[in-house]
This record gives structure tokens, sequence and C-alpha cells, in this order.
């Protein structure tokens, strides 16, 4: 199974636009959706992105990194503990070196396909909000240095077309690409798995809801199932 490009895809928004990037630049034949299994507090995203991989004609394939679930601990892994984010400490929904791990088995992968790259939907915003320390691109690029020399390949990459960009930024990229409006239905962002607006109420939901209610106030003729829920939220 010859591909050009691996995509690490959550089933989340922003790796969903990293998918559809690559398809546009490669075509989906040539690209590979990959997510992992690491016991996390809710599965639909799993489902999730293996239906937008089938939605994009993508193959898709997921693999098992569950040995995380014994070496670290998170809220994000299993559903035992609630989602804290306390002012001045780093919210307990980081999982340590979840990124740079998912992003070296990627990108092994990738290497055995003859894929030159893989994308990763990271954005330096979520380090700077929400103290997530393997989010920035000073970050990959460590882990990209390590992976031309695994490979003796210099020229390999880590993409991470989003890295630099807001929330608002990442839904005017969708709807540039004209998939904004299926993946707002699709997509699940929210620590709880709850699909469209979310819970409301943990860290992911409330940055990515802010930035689609700026994208909707400056786009009134784009609807989606619950613009009005968005709209309706307080600043």
């Amino acid at each position: 199974m010859k591909k050009n490009a691996v995509v690490v895809h959550s089933g989340g928004m922003d790796s969903s636009l990293c998918l559809a990037l690559a398809v546009r630049e490669f075509g989906a034949p040539a690209v590979l959706s990959v997510s992992f299994t690491y016991n996390q507090r809710h599965s639909i995203e799993l489902h999730r992105a293996q239906e937008i991989s089938q939605h994009f004609g993508v193959d898709h394939v997921e693999l098992d990194l569950s040995c995380l679930s014994q070496i670290t601990e998170s809220a994000l892994i299993g559903k035992d503990k609630a989602i804290e984010h306390l002012a001045g400490k780093v919210p307990n929904t980081l999982v340590t070196g979840r990124n740079g791990l998912m992003a070296r088995v990627a990108g092994i992968h990738a290497d055995s396909l003859g894929a030159h790259c893989i994308y990763m939907g990271v954005l330096e915003l979520e380090a700077a909000n929400s103290g997530y320390r393997d989010c920035s691109r000073s970050y990959m690029d460590l882990i990209q240095s390590s992976l031309r020399l695994d490979f003796a390949n210099p020229s390999f990459e880590i993409r991470t077309p989003l890295v630099s960009m807001t929330k608002k930024e990442t839904m005017e990229l969708g709807h540039s690409l004209g998939v904004l409006e299926y993946l707002l239905e699709t997509t699940v962002t929210c620590y709880e798995g709850i699909g469209k607006e979310g819970c409301l109420k943990c860290p992911a939901c409330k940055l990515r809801n802010q930035g689609l209610k700026i994208f909707a106030l400056e786009h009134p003729d784009f609807k989606f199932s619950y613009r009005e829920k968005i709209l309706n939220l307080i600043a």
C-alpha cells in the first residue's frame, strides 16, 4: 500500500482539516488516516475518524497505544477523573508526550509506506491557552529531526499547517475548502465526547466555540444546525 502522506486523525476538527488538505494535495488514494486507541475517555472520536475518512475516500487504520494508560495519568485516559483546569496550572487533560509518541509511530508507518510526510493538527493556541507543551512547532521540529535520522531521510516532514492559526482562522480554512459545514456536523472536539456544540463547558469546547462564534458573526449566510446556540453563547 503505497502512500504519499499519513494524517494523524483524531476525528476532531483540526485533524480533519489536515486530512482535507492532504487529499487536496495528493488525492485520496495516496493518503492514509491513522487513529490511535489509548483507552481514551470516549471512543466516539474513533468512529468519527473512520466515518470522515470514508467520506473523503481515504484508507483508515487504528493503531494501539493502550500502554499509555499504564504509564501515565490524565483525565482523557479512562473516565474516572473529572476534567479540571485550575488557574495557573496545566489542565489534567494533558497526556504527557502523546503528540510526540503519535508523531513518531505515524512517521514510522509513513516511512514503511513510502510516504514522505505526516500531518499533525496541532495549534500553538492550544499550547498558549491550555498548557499543552506538545502542540508547538518547535516541539514538532525536534521530533521531525529525530525521524529524519531514523529514516536517513533529510526531507521527511511533519506538516503542521494549522499551527499558527486561531480557531476562527481554522474555520475560514474549512470554509475555503468547502468542507466546514460537514465537519461542524460530524467532528467531535468535546472532551466529553459530545458532538456538534459539545458540552459547552470543557476547555476544548470553549476555545472552539469562541472561534466559531466569531466566524458565524462574520458569515451571516453560512448555516449549520446549531448556529443559534453558538451565537447565543456569552462572550
